[in-house]
């Protein structure tokens, strides 16, 4: 693999897990913010409110994790080599 191909494979598994990150982290932020003032409102739907806060988070680290699977393929198992 020549320097440059492995210097823009290195470059975009970066990004991939930089971007990959910057959504679901401000999703996780917002969700859980709208979590924290739907139970200081409504107390007693606190166990509805948390089990759908940790289902929606579960799906939202499943898209963090897609950005490093991209990213270990572009630096181990490359397609474009």
């Amino acid at each position: 693999m020549d320097s440059i191909t492995s210097a823009a494979s290195v470059l975009a598994a970066g990004l991939a897990v930089g971007l990959g990150a910057i959504g679901p982290g401000i999703g996780q932020g917002s969700a859980a913010q709208g979590a924290v003032e739907g139970i200081a409102r409504q107390p007693e739907a606190e166990g509805k409110i948390r089990g759908t806060l940790l289902l929606s988070l579960a799906f939202m680290e499943a898209l963090t994790i897609y950005g490093l699977v991209v990213a270990l393929v572009l630096l181990f198992a490359n397609p474009f080599a």
